[in-house]
């Protein structure tokens, strides 16, 4: 931890955010213009074949972890083919939010200038509001040097654009992609490792992965402008009815709100259901001060919707290729988590392949990353479970014991001291422990268990109070089962965990 913070003190002033990482780019474009001045002329062009060793890593996607990875591997003397299927400039109504856990990892990466000269806002923990009352939840950074925060902001890269439509195989090992450029030629492109980063939407990734989707709910998000949010520098989680709003500071003069809506299904917004539902049901639970701008973004219209996916990490190891990413692995985002796993499985890979020369023994090098599926999981696995936990905790309930298991979590956590900071440094990434995550899941079961046989226990109190730590159970057991049991609670007695890189040649 104290190795961690000394690097932090490394940093200057960040009063920018993470996400637009235009030196990053430049990079890229550079990497990109040596590839098309080295191809040849014609009809179809193939890129790093199987006599010419140009290229090291293919990389499928320039989202977040993709641009990342790439440049992290290409300043470790990796040479990388970086394909994007979509250059225009992302307009997300997520993947805003940077943990502090992630901000520290982004410097492990030397990227941490990403947060300069950009207007971002630093925000400085969580205000929790439910029913009037509201608590004030801080990041615990006393051990930290000032300027470690989370961040909020946008990410922009410019590449050329390039559509992936499958990956080449020859023998069960994966040699390369085919990809179809903008103008719409088709092109081939070998390496000796090919890493799937392409998005929630992969199309790559029943190859690479069993993958489980799940579809809980839909974002409603809107941007607030010409408001102040009640609690300055803090992300605000408004515990409503039926399921949790979003707020928190995208620029020094917007506000991005969040609407959760469980299921699969909104409103429409073209017969006029979605700006009724969110003036009558929605608005009323708004806090004051940003009462007023919400209804007013519903009048401009601007309003986007998006799924909220969560899928757990079910990789098939395949030699030649990696998936990495929401590609991979997927949580609820209310704890605005995503970045920080990502980040995170980033600093480990870039740890498993500083070692190797030589990635073309397929075979090996595929043996050998699979221990990068279980080093990842001490942070990944906590930040998943919690995320979903959190979700489900903080959704209006019909069912008393639910409800009860609601309200104790608002008064644990407004107990603060190691009440609110031993949750609020799980959720910001700071202490990946997911002992301690289970620990405080069932602190709060026991604590809403408590608050019922007060001032005097009946039959009625004790059944829901029973109901209640069965409802605990039901939360986060099938979260826990999905993650892996072993590998998230016992990693060193996973065989993988110990495994050596392959003899160099």
């Amino acid at each position: 931890m104290d190795a961690v913070a000394g690097a932090g003190q490394l940093v200057g002033l960040a009063s920018a955010t993470l996400l637009t990482a235009i030196f990053l780019a430049a990079v890229m474009r550079r990497w990109r213009r040596r590839q098309r001045d080295a191809a040849p002329e014609g009809g179809c062009r193939v890129v790093g074949g199987d006599g010419d060793d140009r290229t090291d890593i293919i990389i499928v996607g320039a989202g977040v972890a993709g641009s990342a990875l790439a440049y992290t591997l290409g300043k470790d003397g990796r040479r990388v083919h970086v394909i994007e299927r979509d250059m225009t400039e992302p307009d997300r109504i997520v993947g805003e939010l940077l943990q502090p856990g992630g901000y520290l990892k982004l410097i492990e990466l030397g990227l941490e200038d990403c947060v300069e000269e950009i207007d971002a806002q630093r925000v400085l923990g969580y205000a929790l509001l439910k029913d009037g009352r509201n608590t004030k939840l801080s990041y615990p950074l006393e051990k930290f040097h000032s300027d470690v925060a989370a961040f909020i902001g946008y990410f922009s890269v410019q590449l050329e654009q390039g559509t992936v439509t499958s990956l080449l195989e020859e023998g069960g090992t994966v040699k390369g992609v085919q990809y179809k450029t903008k103008s719409g030629e088709e092109l081939k492109a070998y390496a000796p490792l090919t890493i799937v980063c392409d998005g929630c939407f992969s199309n790559l990734r029943r190859v690479l992965c069993s993958p489980k989707v799940d579809v809980p709910s839909c974002f409603v998000g809107l941007v607030l402008e010409n408001c102040q949010l009640p609690h300055p520098n803090h992300g605000h989680v408004i515990l409503a009815n039926p399921s949790p709003i979003l707020c928190y500071p995208i620029s020094s003069t917007e506000i991005r709100c969040l609407v959760d809506i469980p299921g699969q299904k909104v409103p429409s917004m073209a017969t006029g259901e979605m700006a009724k539902y969110l003036k009558t049901v929605v608005a009323p639970q708004i806090p004051p001060e940003l009462h007023d701008s919400f209804i007013a973004s519903i009048d401009k219209g601007s309003i986007r919707t998006m799924p909220n996916r969560s899928m757990p990490a079910a990789p098939l190891p395949t030699p030649g290729a990696l998936l990495m990413g929401d590609a991979f692995n997927m949580r609820h985002p209310l704890t605005g988590g995503g970045m920080t796993v990502a980040f995170s499985d980033i600093v480990v890979l870039r740890n498993l392949l500083k070692p190797l020369r030589n990635l073309h023994d397929a075979s090996s090098l595929c043996k050998y990353l699979e221990s990068f599926y279980t080093l990842r999981k001490p942070v990944a696995s906590t930040i998943n479970t919690l995320a979903g936990a959190l979700y489900k905790v903080f959704c209006a309930s019909t069912d008393q014991a639910r409800n009860e298991m609601r309200e104790a979590c608002f008064d644990y956590l407004s107990l603060g001291g190691v009440f609110s900071n031993g949750p609020i440094a799980l959720l910001s990434g700071l202490n990946p422990r997911p002992l301690s995550l289970v620990a405080h899941f069932f602190a709060v079961a026991i604590y809403g268990v408590g608050r019922l046989m007060l001032p005097v226990p009946s039959p009625k109190r004790m059944w829901i109070g029973a109901r209640l730590v069965s409802g605990a159970c039901g939360i986060i057991f099938p979260i826990i089962k999905a993650e892996g049991v072993r590998q998230m609670f016992f990693p060193a007695t996973v065989p993988a965990y110990y495994r050596a890189p392959p003899p160099m040649e």
